[in-house]
């Protein structure tokens, strides 16, 4: 049996990969393994239509072990993961499948300390799961509360709005907050560093979440950046711990040379601890031209947020993220958070005097394509002789300035193809030969 717990937690499309069902059994697992009786779980849930049924279901789930629920409502998971880690929870849920598409959704766990689970203990809420129904079961006086607190996220206001009082700009910016979550808290915050501050896709139905907007698809983004004469613009994800940026001239500024132009200011400042990034295998080998030369080091872990923050721990950093735009900034938050990224960058930009362009310039991007390949056997590429010859004849034909990195997606049913190399042309054509050979083999 395939393991519940991915990436990023336990996504599917809702009602139907992902029922309600096992979000009550979550709950009561959760409750059971990090809380127990009398203690206290926070909930919240991004902007999805199915989002209000999966957290009735771990209300039900947590409350039936003797837990108390405290329902947040629809707020940034960044947002709760202060919530669980600076209120007295013993852990937190979040109902959000991020980027995914809407009619998907996630269950994403939180410790005590606001941060992801690592496999273990995930594995062994897993085992619970299986067998909720042998848990304990209190009678009537021993039942948790439901307790109604959507003013919670104010708390979480409250502290990044400190953060971006810190930084005064008149820059006009332009923020997609891709009809998710990020809309309840983002432009206020943004607001207060002084910028003006021009909001688009922050109007959610339930159902356009991530639809054509924020950081998966910031064509829009760049489009009104560029019409309005905005001198930059950040795109959110659906929950909004992602953040991708656009310049003035409409170029999409991807994690990747975000992270890149923080390191390089941090290195500048002596703030870079252990002058050490973190960044997964996905990175762009530029981060690593860029930030060695003046004595920087990148190291990789591999993909999920979670293994960049166990990385940064080990490494003593404090600064790490994906080319996603998912970018823990440690100084701030343990936690990726999109807004919090945002605010770095500006950070920067008004230190340094210069226009996002030209700091994202410093950073040389190696040409790199990625492939998401829909297929039903995601975990049997290493099994197969056809795929595992050509991905060995790709790695020749590259050289050695070459990378070829094949993975099963942690949030999807697809094989994630990745190919990096000194020219365009041969990158991309590796990138669909690989992706086609991987359709025809595990479909």
């Amino acid at each position: 049996m395939a393991r519940l717990f991915g990436t990023d937690g336990i996504r599917g499309v809702a009602n139907v990969d992902l029922k309600p069902t096992l979000a009550y059994d979550l709950g009561r697992a959760v409750a059971h393994e990090l809380i127990g009786p009398g203690g206290a779980l926070v909930v919240g849930q991004d902007t999805r239509r199915s989002g209000g049924m999966f957290v009735t279901a771990i209300a039900a789930g947590a409350t039936s072990i003797g837990a108390d629920v405290h329902v947040a409502g629809v707020l940034p998971t960044p947002a709760l993961a202060y919530l669980a880690g600076t209120e007295s929870f013993g852990a937190g849920i979040m109902v959000s499948a991020s980027h995914n598409p809407a009619e998907d959704n996630g269950l994403k766990v939180l410790g005590g300390q606001g941060t992801k689970l690592d496999d273990d203990r995930e594995d062994a809420i897993e085992q619970l799961i299986w067998r909720s129904g042998e848990l304990p079961a209190p009678k009537n006086d021993g039942i948790g509360r439901v307790v109604p607190a959507e003013s919670l996220v104010d708390r979480y206001r409250a502290d990044r709005r400190r953060l971006a009082r810190t930084i005064a700009t008149d820059l006009r910016i332009v923020l997609d907050c891709a009809n998710g979550s990020g809309a309840v808290t983002a432009p206020e915050i943004l607001a207060a560093t002084g910028a003006a501050i021009e909001v688009i896709h922050a109007e959610p139905d339930g159902v356009n979440i991530n639809v054509d907007c924020g950081a998966t698809a910031p064509t829009s983004l760049a489009r009104a950046v560029v019409a309005r004469g905005a001198d930059l613009g950040f795109a959110l994800d659906g929950d909004a711990d992602r953040c991708v940026a656009v310049d003035r001239t409409g170029r999409i500024v991807d994690g990747d040379q975000l992270l890149g132009l923080c390191a390089l200011d941090r290195i500048g400042r002596g703030a870079l601890a252990n002058r050490t990034l973190v960044v997964t295998v996905l990175s762009n080998g530029g981060l690593e031209a860029a930030l060695e030369p003046l004595g920087g080091r990148v190291v990789r872990t591999p993909v999920g947020d979670k293994y960049i923050l166990e990385g940064m721990l080990v490494q003593g950093a404090n600064l790490g993220g994906e080319k996603s735009g998912h970018v823990i900034a440690l100084d701030h938050a343990n936690t990726g958070d999109g807004l919090v990224t945002a605010l770095e960058v500006l950070s920067v930009i008004t230190r340094r005097g210069r226009p996002l362009e030209e700091l994202a310039a410093a950073i040389p991007l190696f040409p790199q394509e990625q492939r998401a390949v829909r297929v039903r056997h995601k975990d049997q590429w290493e099994g197969d002789p056809a795929l595992r010859a050509a991905i060995t004849a790709a790695r020749e034909r590259l050289g050695p300035g070459g990378r070829v990195l094949v993975r099963p997606s942690g949030t999807e049913p697809a094989l994630r193809v990745m190919v990096e190399g000194p020219e365009a042309a041969l990158v991309a054509e590796i990138a669909d030969t690989l992706a086609g050979l991987a359709e025809e083999r595990l479909h």
